[in-house]
């Protein structure tokens, strides 16, 4: 009968319990060691014999009023109408809510929305990938955008059986904005040396010192690749062999590209056809999906210095939120801090300590 105090116990298990207790006492048993054998306490088992039957548990039959908290039913149905609509329909209640608040509107805090959607036999997961274990951190601190920069190529499955295309991208790890991205039919170093070239322009850092992390495969370890790099200012990174989680940030990325709604299942018909898509998909990313690693904002408005207003603008719309409903809010309102580095493994919190000081 053991478990956490103050659960339920059934009456035929009160019932059980009490005979063997006094079936042990009978024996000679103390009434403590007794009761702690099945996981009660001597109390309970007095409760349970006071007068001349057993005592059913009577907090199941209790009447309880409704919580001063709660939803009103008007409110529920426009949580379910948000959640139903187009505009809302992929995304989870943790992306939703700040949406909303950058529209200037806040209906209820993301768990509500979850209890909503559970109480609807809504809450199903909405990928159709597992969800991924956690990755380890790596070497290199950023502190600012264009620091650090991670890349790879993944192939993108063409209308022809065993056929593909090659998609280069490089992302920015503080900001998670997509700096850079080329799709090939093939994969060298050559294209690597344009990829890497575009993003420095478009970001207009050539000749600034910065990290391009990646992993070990030839397109990334081109002796004539690595040569342009050293030229360029730009300092190069690896995984550590036979790891293959040291380059998360593009991984992640690579899995949200090939799991939206809109990758093409069967397969990319041209290379012309590849390329919009990444390119829709790229201004997607950069400009309208809200990242979860940069509390919820999308990463061009973090990319370009516009997180603190927008952070500060959610908690004046929380804010007032809990003025008008405070007996809906059982502490603080949601957190809208922002991560002052992030880190490529493994970077303990003194290493962190050194790079923030360094930076001033």
């Amino acid at each position: 009968m053991g478990g956490k105090r103050g659960r339920l116990i059934s009456l035929p298990d009160c019932k059980a319990a009490v005979e063997l207790i006094d079936g042990a006492r009978a024996q000679g048993a103390r009434l403590e060691p007794a009761c702690k054998i099945l996981g009660i306490t001597s109390r309970t088992y007095q409760r349970w014999t006071q007068g001349d039957h057993i005592n059913e548990d009577q907090r199941a039959h209790a009447t309880r009023p409704e919580p001063k908290n709660k939803l009103f039913t008007e409110e529920k149905e426009e949580i379910l109408e948000i959640v139903n609509s187009k505009e809302y329909a992929s995304l989870p209640p943790t992306q939703i809510v700040p949406k909303l608040a950058d529209e200037d509107k806040y209906i209820a805090s993301e768990s509500s929305f979850y209890r909503v959607l559970r109480e609807q036999k809504m809450l199903t997961h909405r990928g159709k990938a597992k969800p991924g274990a956690p990755r380890p951190l790596s070497t290199h601190i950023a502190v600012k955008p264009n620091e650090i920069w991670t890349w790879d190529i993944t192939w993108l499955h063409r209308d022809v059986k065993g056929l593909y295309y090659k998609l280069y991208m490089i992302v920015d790890i503080f900001s998670r904005k997509i700096v850079g991205f080329e799709v090939w039919e093939e994969e060298n170093s050559a294209h690597s040396e344009v990829l890497v070239r575009k993003a420095l322009l478009s970001e207009r850092i050539c000749g600034r010192p910065i990290v391009l992390h990646s992993d070990n495969g030839a397109p990334m370890k081109g002796a004539t690749f690595l040569a342009t790099l050293e030229r360029l200012g730009v300092q190069s990174s690896f995984s550590r062999p036979r790891v293959s989680n040291d380059n998360p940030y593009s991984e992640a990325l690579f899995k949200t590209l090939k799991y939206i709604p809109t990758y093409p299942e069967s397969g990319f018909e041209s290379l012309k056809h590849a390329r919009e898509w990444v390119k829709e998909f790229v201004h997607w990313y950069n400009y309208v999906h809200y990242h979860s690693g940069i509390n919820y904002m999308t990463p061009n408005d973090w990319h370009n210095g516009n997180g603190e207003e927008i952070m500060q603008k959610h908690i004046e719309v929380y804010n007032q939120a809990k003025i008008v409903h405070p007996e809906r809010w059982s502490g603080q309102i949601r957190d809208c801090s922002l991560s002052e580095t992030v880190a490529l493994n493994p970077a303990n919190e003194d290493e962190h300590s050194q790079v923030l000081v360094a930076h001033g």
